[in-house]
């Protein structure tokens, strides 16, 4: 399938030196390719530790030495080519080795210095409609967004944020936002309030959106967040898939779903927006409604199970481990009866949350989601395989 492999862009790629169009294009090969994407992992890795190397100067006598061995040897040259070997041997001495090897490694670090000093610290920003402010200035046709700073809209303003070299992102009206982060292993924002519409081209775990409620990882797709004045907010997913997390609790949600969060509480479960009515509210119930008692629980689960399609196992299978005892076997009958589980896979061990079981089911159960045959796919079971708080950018947040 992958007949030409981009190890030869990766560099510039992770480092943003790529047109929109050859990110596109490699972002979309690294997404199935299981040649190249582990590759890409290690050059952002070396980016990464770089970024923690401290700037070393060479000593002061360093260069004194070398420019008079050079001269010396410049001086042979003009001679003849019978100049005596020593001389020409001398670079080979470990003593100069050494010198070539602490100023190749300070030329290194000072042009990965410079590389960083240099690198852009701020995203482009247009405006569409109005006049968008960062800080305290008023937009004009266009801006710039640093590290720190708020992008704000008023009720009659919007912009589009170029989102480095992966994608865009645009702001609506009575919107705030902050970009927090941007860097070649890591773009993210924090949306206080408002809605913003993203569309990213970058494989998964390079952009995030942090709200006061969970932190929003991007896996290559495109999907809207809006944050109310209470600072819950809600994910509507339109390609791909995004993941919310705060702490240990998190969520996986597809093209086609959305999901709720709640200041304090963190992601609801993912459900399909074509789900009905009352399985929409009883889901929102038995997700953030704390005051409840255990019967009411109960009974709020039932109407979610009584009402659930085949493919609202999604919904079902994120239940399994946010509800307990009785409960949890309920929703085991229920999926049970929707998508009878594969070989080997056991009630017994489904109900003690055994990762393979949930993992081995799950696999099952994807086909009646929805079409997610894409490239992107391998990635993402590889990555929810191995526990959904390895996702990298997310654990520790919050």
């Amino acid at each position: 399938m992958f007949s030409k492999h981009v190890n030869q862009d990766l560099s510039a790629y992770c480092h943003g030196e790529l047109s929109t169009e050859e990110t596109r294009r490699v972002a979309e090969h690294l997404m199935g390719c299981d040649v190249c994407r582990p590759e890409y992992e290690e050059i952002k890795l070396g980016v990464k530790l770089a970024e923690h190397l401290p700037l070393v100067s060479a000593p002061e006598t360093l260069w004194n030495d070398l420019q008079a061995r050079l001269n010396t040897e410049a001086g042979h040259r003009e001679i003849g080519s019978r100049a005596p070997a020593r001389h020409r041997l001398n670079f080979l001495k470990p003593q100069f080795i050494a010198a070539a090897a602490v100023v190749t490694l300070a030329i290194g670090l000072g042009a990965f210095w410079i590389y960083l000093r240099e690198s852009r610290p701020f995203w482009e920003v247009a405006r569409i409609n109005g006049t968008p402010r960062i800080g305290a200035r008023g937009m004009k046709e266009k801006g710039r967004l640093g590290v720190g700073q708020w992008l704000e809209t008023d009720g009659s303003s919007s912009a589009q944020i170029e989102v480095s070299s992966i994608g865009h992102v645009e702001i609506d009206p009575n919107t705030r936002v902050r970009l927090v982060e941007t860097k070649p292993t890591e773009h993210r924002l924090e949306l206080a309030k408002g809605r913003l519409s993203a569309r990213i081209w970058a494989p998964p775990k390079l952009f995030y959106v942090d709200t006061p409620s969970a932190v929003a990882a991007d896996l290559g797709c495109a999907y809207t967040l809006e944050v109310d004045d209470r600072g819950a907010s809600l994910l509507r997913v339109t390609s791909g898939w995004v993941a919310l997390q705060l702490k240990d609790r998190e969520s996986m949600v597809p093209a086609g779903a959305a999901c709720a969060t709640r200041l304090g509480v963190g992601p609801g479960t993912p459900y399909f927006e074509d789900a009905s009515e009352s399985f929409r509210e009883a889901l929102a119930r038995v997700d953030f409604d704390r005051d409840a008692s255990e019967l009411e629980n109960t009974r709020t689960l039932e109407i979610v199970l009584a009402n659930a399609r085949v493919r609202d196992t999604l919904t079902l299978w994120h239940l399994l481990s946010r509800v307990n005892g009785v409960d949890r076997a309920r929703v085991y009958e229920r999926m049970a009866e929707l998508v009878p589980p594969p070989a080997g896979v056991t009630r017994e061990e489904v109900l003690a949350l055994n990762p393979q079981m949930l993992d081995s089911w799950k696999d099952k159960l994807q086909s009646s989601w929805g079409n997610y045959s894409s490239p992107a796919m391998k990635v993402l079971k590889k990555m929810w395989s191995t526990g959904l708080g390895k996702i990298q950018g997310l654990e520790g947040k919050r």
